[in-house]
């Protein structure tokens, strides 16, 4: 089992019925309506969600807007020195936000640890904020005597909506660029697994964060029409499907808010004749079967090239086949159960669906088990004989099925990525620099691997994706956040 740690305190009071963070403390919502929020391994009820209204989303509101002049007169040197703050109570903390993450969740433990771990680097990098933040200016840039320079500066209050798949790390994306660029922000957690972004506002408090700066409230789908509806919110921040993703879009820029949202993903994993094949299969099935695939870059179509098809099915299947599953705390677990009954059925149902539409088993998940723990469990699957026009190798099934697909051409596997009308990742497998150039200069794809599974980019990198899986200019993290976060102001000056 996982090695033991010290739990904070403050995290076994979040297991119940949570509260709202506002203003700088606990309070009490006032919901018509409340969800269970089971463990994913066992199936037991952990806590009690609160369905927020708009009258609780308004108070969170308030306390932002009356929090904002001060903080956005505070030095953003000032503003930064919380952020390290928090950046040191969050690595004293590593190990109990990772064992919430897996309670809630249902990743293993060191899937969490590593969520942790890429939260934390967004702090860091948002410490940054007084070189970030920097405008540019121009002597005599608009004539003799006349120079020109462009401030940044804040807007307001900014809100934040999550998926499950990441409770921590996404809000992260968002909300550290938010407050040191001098803006106040309301984070509202998926539903689904809210009790790790409780643990980290029991930090943020510690933090001595200003009241009012940084507030949560719980919710789902009249919690967020709430916060788009809310005048004085003046962007959101979103992750989630793709159709939630451009709805969202649309009625935040209809109501005169920024808006950087992510939708869906069909993450394609091309592999070439020359691939080193043995070296590169624990980096496919990591890349697909991580998080029980319920990742937005998670390799969901494995594109054989060629002569390679057999031998990497063959490699592939056995390589899968070795998974062990079950409950995330226990240290050699490698993969966890999906987050949900309902998304395990979903899942179960795309399976069904393959074997309908002509596609061969080579490695079938759907009876696994796992003893002592009656969660939600779907092990390892690989679709073999599957076609491109199929629906479990177009539509996003967010789970741990992989479809196998036979091509013969490179060109032939790039076509099929840029007619997907998602564009959010594609990795390329090979030993041939020319191979790889052609892949990354034509593939439609915000985030592209050459023999990385996984083209996660680093915290100062821009989280990239396009076509339906990004609605938006400006994406998250690194330099795009902090535009994001700002409005420029042009100073045109003369002293005569």
């Amino acid at each position: 089992m996982a090695r033991a740690t010290a739990i904070l305190p403050e995290v076994k009071k979040h297991f119940g019925d949570l509260k709202n963070y506002a203003g700088g403390e606990w309070r009490e919502p006032t919901p018509t309506e409340w969800l269970e929020d089971p463990n994913p391994a066992t199936g037991q009820v952990i806590a009690r969600v609160p369905l927020s209204t708009k009258e609780d989303v308004d108070d969170a509101v308030q306390s932002a807007m009356a929090a904002w002049d001060a903080w956005r007169e505070t030095p953003p040197l000032a503003r930064a020195r919380y952020l390290f703050t928090l950046r040191d109570l969050m690595e004293q903390h590593v190990e109990d936000l990772s064992r919430v993450i897996v309670q809630d969740m249902g990743k293993t433990i060191d899937e969490a640890r590593g969520e942790v771990r890429r939260a934390i680097e967004n702090v860091e990098v948002a410490a940054g904020i007084p070189s970030l933040m920097m405008g540019y200016n121009l002597e005599d840039g608009a004539g003799p005597g006349i120079d020109e320079e462009v401030l940044y500066q804040p807007l307001g209050v900014f809100a934040g909506i999550s998926p499950f798949n990441f409770p921590v790390m996404v809000q992260f994306w968002f909300w550290p660029y938010a407050v040191a660029t001098g803006n106040c922000w309301i984070g509202k957690p998926s539903e689904q697994d809210p009790i790790p972004m409780q643990l980290v506002m029991d930090l943020v408090h510690r933090a001595g964060f200003p009241a009012g700066v940084v507030n949560l409230v719980h919710g789902s789908k009249d919690t967020v029409q709430a916060i788009l509806d809310h005048p004085d919110i003046r962007g959101v921040s979103f992750v989630g499907s793709s159709p939630v993703a451009k709805l969202i879009y649309a009625k935040a820029a209809a109501a005169g808010k920024r808006a950087q949202c992510g939708g869906g993903a069909k993450n394609l994993l091309v592999v070439m004749p020359d691939a080193k094949l043995d070296a590169t299969v624990g980096n496919m099935i990591a890349s697909c079967y991580g998080c029980a695939g319920e990742r937005c870059l998670a390799g969901s179509v494995v594109v054989g090239i060629g002569e390679v098809h057999d031998d990497l099915r063959r490699k592939f299947a056995s390589a899968a086949s070795k998974i062990r599953v079950g409950y995330g705390l226990d240290e050699s677990v490698e993969m966890g159960p999906v987050i949900s009954m309902a998304h395990r059925d979903r899942v179960l149902g795309f399976i069904d669906r393959g074997l309908e539409e002509g596609a061969k088993v080579a490695l079938d998940g759907r009876q696994v088990k796992v003893a002592g723990y009656p969660g939600y469990f779907v092990g390892p699957t690989l679709l073999d004989a599957v076609r491109p026009e199929m629906g479990v190798a177009k539509e996003e099934i967010f789970g741990p099925v992989v479809s196998l697909v036979e091509s013969p051409r490179l060109d032939d596997a790039i076509e099929t990525i840029n007619r997907s009308p998602y564009g959010n990742a594609a990795t390329i497998y090979t030993s041939s620099g020319k191979a790889a150039r052609e892949f990354r200069h034509r593939v439609r794809a915000g985030n592209i691997g050459v023999n990385v599974g996984v083209a996660a980019p680093m915290a100062y990198f821009p989280f990239g994706g396009m076509k339906n899986s990004f609605y938006g200019d400006l994406h998250p993290q690194g330099r795009d956040a902090i535009r994001f976060f700002t409005e420029s102001k042009v100073v045109v000056s003369r002293w005569p």
